[in-house]
């Protein structure tokens, strides 16, 4: 278990912050990074030809550690669109077969695949009996050519057992696109289990990056494909400037190819590298751990009022949905608001997503102001 690490970030004492499933705080230390960085690129001329340090190459690394892939399979993104772009370009799907993605999925990995294969995008509701992990593993038959899943649902914190989605997907020779963005930083991915071909994250929710920095995770076997962008840096030998009118036909190795375009973002991705630093530091199953265990009061505070969190046995340790019994959840969120306690509304239902700088305070504050927030 973690103490409360409420110290190193800027949030104020009247304030409950539990909305990091939309964007989190910056790390104090990501902050002075980027203030640094800021600084040298003030004075350009003592930059040199290999750039700033904690560029490209360590933000890969970080996230590599985290998700634990190889660093090669890596690609730097600026979106889970993009990320999702790359996938829909290089994976071959099969007249006749289909894209299996989740109903009220987040619309970055849906767009890709309708683009992808126009009718052939079969949304799974969640089953009235069972769990929506299972119903999906029974969905991937035959005629299923693509699985786009995320990790955890985005609107109430649902877990998707991977592992088994893997395993029917082998079974009728199925693609496996992950967006693993509710998931990576907060609780582990048991990379093994999944063998994804693609995973799709973006940095500033739990992996406390700023905006702008996100990732892509490409299996060794795709990592041929073709590119969005055909810029100049994820060229072979684009590190020698001297050489770079002889338009190098080879790309990097890796997934660099798959690299966006000004991908040496001088202020960007040392902020993201010490955000990656950091949760390596903490370790992610410890992160998992801490925030399960306020999840769970949490859960048992608003089921005292009355609401219907997300099932304990299919529900992330770093997320919950409580459902209200009637109503939708948006007045309920505004009159949180007001007194500076910050949930998010999906639907009808609450969705609380916390991290390590919540306290036993912010957690007595949250079931204070929800009880009046549900009476107004």
């Amino acid at each position: 278990m973690i103490p409360s690490q409420r110290q190193l970030f800027a949030i104020p004492d009247d304030v409950v912050y539990l909305n990091c499933a939309s964007t989190s705080p910056l790390p104090a230390s990501a902050e002075q990074a980027g203030r640094e960085a800021m600084a040298i690129k003030r004075t350009p001329w003592l930059i040199g030809p290999e750039g700033l340090p904690n560029g490209p190459e360590a933000a890969r690394a970080g996230f590599a550690n985290i998700l634990g892939c190889d660093a090669e399979g890596v690609a730097l993104v600026p979106s889970v669109s993009f990320a999702m772009a790359v996938a829909a370009r290089n994976l071959p799907l099969d007249a006749g077969r289909n894209v299996l993605v989740l109903h009220e999925e987040f619309p970055s990995n849906v767009f890709p695949w309708l683009r992808m294969a126009p009718g052939r995008v079969k949304a799974l509701p969640r089953p009235k009996e069972g769990t929506w992990s299972e119903a999906v593993v029974e969905a991937i038959t035959e005629d299923i050519g693509l699985v786009a899943l995320p990790h955890c649902h985005w609107m109430d914190g649902t877990v998707f057992d991977l592992g088994a989605v893997r395993a029917a997907c082998d079974r009728v020779g199925a693609h496996l696109v992950v967006d693993a963005t509710q998931s990576l930083g907060a609780m582990p991915f048991d990379f093994e289990a999944a063998r994804p071909d693609f995973v799709a994250a973006t940095g500033h929710k739990w992996l406390l990056c700023p905006h702008g920095v996100g990732f892509c995770y490409v299996a060794p076997k795709w990592r041929e494909g073709e590119p969005l962008e055909e810029n100049w840096k994820n060229r072979l030998g684009s590190e020698d400037y001297s050489r770079l009118t002889e338009y190098e036909s080879q790309y990097r190795p890796g997934a660099r190819r798959y690299d966006l375009g000004e991908v040496t973002n001088s202020v960007l991705l040392p902020m993201a590298t010490e955000s990656l630093r950091l949760l390596s530091e903490w370790g992610v199953g410890n992160i998992a751990e801490t925030l399960s265990a306020i999840t769970r009061k949490l859960a048992l505070h608003g089921q005292a009022f009355g609401l219907t969190p997300t099932p304990a046995a299919e529900r992330a340790p770093h997320m919950l949905g409580l459902r209200l019994p009637h109503g939708p959840a948006k007045p309920v969120a505004e009159a949180m608001a007001r007194e500076k306690v910050y949930v998010s509304p999906r639907g009808g239902t609450l969705r609380i997503a916390p991290h390590l700088f919540v306290s036993p305070a912010d957690v007595t504050r949250f079931t204070t102001v929800l009880s009046r927030s549900l009476s107004t």
